[in-house]
């Protein structure tokens, strides 16, 4: 294993995607311009390619996440794998089985690769330390450090609508102390060559440090999405609510909420989007949700190629060099 990068091999390539930071722009490159041509099959009457056939995927969640969950299964069912749901939190976790425990295991049952997501950041990241080389993980989500395939559905998605990211100013609102999807979308804006990052909300709920990442740190609404090209609303958690980091949702609504009335700041061809699932009235106004600038519906049809894309990568059925991309 590549001990500078434990998610590519001595060649090079991405065996394991765990986090975008440490990652190429190449490779970021390759897995969306491989999910482009993903995206298309969803159209088909038979929604399916050979790709994987013959491998076994397993979910691992020791995190609820209905959303993620189903479309890491859909890309896979896709792929002609064989799908396999875990749910870890209640079985082997209450057990007192650890987590290398439970990998074993399962890697006994001839698993090829893990999708992993989990409370505790870096987990998996020890998963991929133990697991065989032919075992390949994918994570799914780990504690506030990082949440890649978001983070690289965001990408396909502000791509796909604006074609380029080299004069782009992007906005990213709410909570972003808490969350994993800012610091991925941060590390693929930056790789990607978007010149103009911003980081909105109130000074509670952004990191002090977060400025070191390359990005522009706003602690109102209407200058952090003033002449925004993209604007990433974050969910806010209803757990961080009560405590002292906020006073209320209400009064997060008021300041950082997004508006028919406040989209006006941005440009006038700006997009809006959000990871999911939205609380309505709390980060972001229904109005603006169904409105002709919100495109959260595409990035979940989005999610699901951008998901195949990494499978089919990580798995070695669509692997390419970082050599050979370079020399492309």
């Amino acid at each position: 294993m590549n001990r500078r990068n434990p998610q590519l091999n001595k060649n090079g390539e991405l065996i394991h995607l765990l986090s975008i930071e440490g990652l190429p722009r190449s490779i970021l490159t390759h897995i969306l311009d491989t999910a482009a041509n993903f995206v298309s099959v969803s159209d088909r009457e038979v929604k399916k390619v050979p790709l994987l056939r013959g491998k076994s995927v397993f979910n691992l969640f020791f995190e609820n996440s209905t959303r993620t969950r189903t479309t890491f299964e859909i890309a896979a069912t896709r792929l002609s794998a064989d799908v396999i749901n875990l749910d870890i939190a209640r079985s082997s976790a209450l057990k007192g089985e650890s987590l290398l425990d439970t990998i074993a295991n399962l890697s006994a049952m001839a698993a090829d690769l893990f999708v992993v997501r989990h409370g505790e950041s870096g987990a998996p990241y020890l998963i991929a330390q133990h697991v065989a080389p032919h075992v390949h993980v994918i994570n799914a989500g780990d504690g506030r450090h990082a949440h890649p395939t978001q983070g690289l559905l965001d990408m396909y998605t502000i791509r796909h609508f604006k074609k380029d990211f080299s004069n782009l100013s992007v906005a990213i609102v709410g909570d972003v102390l808490h969350s994993r999807v800012a610091r991925s979308d941060i590390h693929a804006l930056t790789t990607l060559g978007c010149p103009d990052v911003r980081v909105v909300g109130p000074k509670t709920l952004v990191p002090g440090d977060i400025a070191q990442m390359g990005v522009r740190v706003c602690n109102t609404l209407e200058e952090g999405i003033r002449g925004a090209d993209v604007i990433i609303m974050l969910r806010l958690q209803s757990e961080r609510m009560a405590g002292a980091l906020l006073p209320s949702s209400q009064e997060f609504f008021n300041r950082f909420g997004l508006t028919p009335e406040k989209l006006q700041l941005a440009k006038p061809d700006a997009i809006v989007m959000h990871p999911g699932p939205i609380n309505r009235g709390v980060e972001i106004d229904s109005a603006v949700v169904d409105g002709a600038q919100s495109v959260i519906l595409p990035q979940v049809t989005y999610g699901i190629a951008v998901r195949m894309a990494v499978m089919g990568i990580v798995a070695g059925t669509l692997r390419q060099s970082h050599e050979a991309r370079e020399a492309a």
